[in-house]
């Protein structure tokens, strides 16, 4: 996509939200703005300028521009730019006018770590630990609400990969832009489209020696299969999933999938192969009155001697700033150690039982071991006492008395026909 491609194109009043850096977002409808921004959240804001005449206007020049035509025949127009990203309903299915949504995709991370640990997002210990984790090839999926800021972390996250190992992007619509961030290393970025889908691009992928793929989202089947194709071929992963807490990643993944796939197998599957799973929160603090996004909880996956998957939870913040914090199992240590990397201590509060996965209709795995990981006493099964068997009665049978055959019916015998009687008259004769 070319950078310029926007170049001609009249922003006008908009103009000084797109230069707003802290600006993130810009919503219209119903002749309204809403911004959604880095610091204050979402909020609306007055500009008579912005009408729908003003957004009719701007949609057909971002058309022309992209080379598609909006009307209403095609009443949706999705255009993009190197960093921006627009979506526009005609108001012939938007009854109360024109809508439009422009994201800012800018080609820069917004995160560093002195501004997290200023802004509470997320602890120093915790910090360090996802930082090795990812040094250490841990496959890690952000989930969260949308506007939570999980695309942001991400980014954050890739930054600390080893600038030796080659990344590839796939995404079906530009976040990332790695490749600009990071014009030195070695990035391909690949946009699926409706000629190359997520599976034809990953089997392209595969050919160019990755050692790290990351998805911009996983949404579909079709993402979800890229993902476990991925991991199964030796590679490792980032990528974003919606979900409301971590723990919930592996069923979400499963929800996604479209075919009627073993749900025990599935999950098995993941919980092996995903190591770390964490969620973004975003919310509006009560005392500074600001928009503050925060790493709301983490989970370790793993599978444990008895095949079990389980989800052992290293870190949460509640909504009133308590925090829970544990070290991470000895699956996640051994497997760290095994790519040479050492895991910082976390600073261990209360912990909280690891969980199972609960199987849909609320089943749940066949398990030999109890929910800490202990393997429970199973008693030995008492013999069962020998049974002789039932030796048979004989009984002597009774003589039956004798039949006599019953004799055939004797045919009847054949009576004479009657000779007719000769009338008296001619007898006297």
């Amino acid at each position: 996509m070319e950078e310029n491609i926007f170049a001609q194109v009249d922003f006008g009043p908009l103009q000084e939200y797109l230069d707003n850096d802290d600006v993130t977002d810009i919503s219209y409808s119903q002749s309204q703005i809403h911004l959604k921004t880095l610091s204050q959240g979402n909020y609306r804001v007055e500009n008579p300028n912005i009408n729908n005449a003003f957004m009719e206007k701007l949609a057909f020049q971002c058309s022309n521009a992209m080379g598609k035509t909006f009307n209403m025949a095609h009443p949706m127009l999705d255009s993009e730019s190197a960093e921006l990203r627009m979506n526009f309903i005609h108001d012939s299915i938007s009854k109360n006018g024109i809508a439009c949504v422009i994201r800012k995709t800018p080609a820069k991370i917004r995160l560093e770590k002195t501004k997290l640990l200023n802004e509470d997002y997320v602890t120093e210990d915790i910090h360090d630990f996802l930082v090795t984790c990812v040094q250490g090839h841990c496959n890690i999926l952000v989930c969260g609400e949308t506007g939570s800021g999980k695309t942001e972390f991400v980014k954050y996250l890739a930054s600390k990969i080893n600038e030796n190992e080659k990344i590839i992007t796939i995404e079906d619509t530009l976040e990332l832009h790695l490749d600009r961030i990071f014009p030195h290393r070695d990035i391909v970025t690949l946009k699926t489209n409706n000629i190359a889908s997520y599976t034809d691009v990953l089997v392209a992928c595969m050919r160019q020696n990755p050692i790290w793929i990351l998805l911009s989202e996983v949404r579909s089947a079709e993402a979800v299969t890229a993902i476990r194709n991925s991991i199964s071929s030796g590679h490792f992963i980032l990528s974003t999933i919606h979900a409301d807490k971590s723990s919930s990643i592996p069923m979400r993944m499963y929800s996604l999938m479209e075919t009627s796939q073993d749900v025990e197998q599935f999950l098995t599957t993941v919980y092996r192969y995903i190591q770390i799973g964490v969620c973004i929160r975003g919310r509006q603090d009560k005392e500074t009155k600001k928009f503050k996004r925060e790493i709301a909880d983490i989970s370790e996956f793993y599978v444990d001697e008895n095949n079990i998957p389980r989800s052992h939870l290293l870190y949460r913040k509640t909504m009133d700033g308590r925090m829970i914090r544990s070290n991470p199992t000895k699956y996640l240590v051994d497997y760290l150690d095994a790519q040479g990397v050492v895991l910082p201590k976390i600073q261990e509060t209360n912990t909280i039982d690891d969980e199972v996965p609960e199987l849909p209709g609320g089943a749940k795995f066949n398990k030999t071991s109890d929910i800490s990981g202990e393997e429970k006493k199973v008693e030995p099964v008492k013999p069962v006492p020998e049974v002789r068997p039932v030796q048979p009665v004989q009984t002597p049978l009774r003589p039956q008395p004798m039949v006599r055959p019953v004799q055939p019916v004797q045919p009847t015998q054949t009576v004479s026909p009657v000779r007719p009687v000769t009338p008296v008259s001619s007898i006297n004769n």
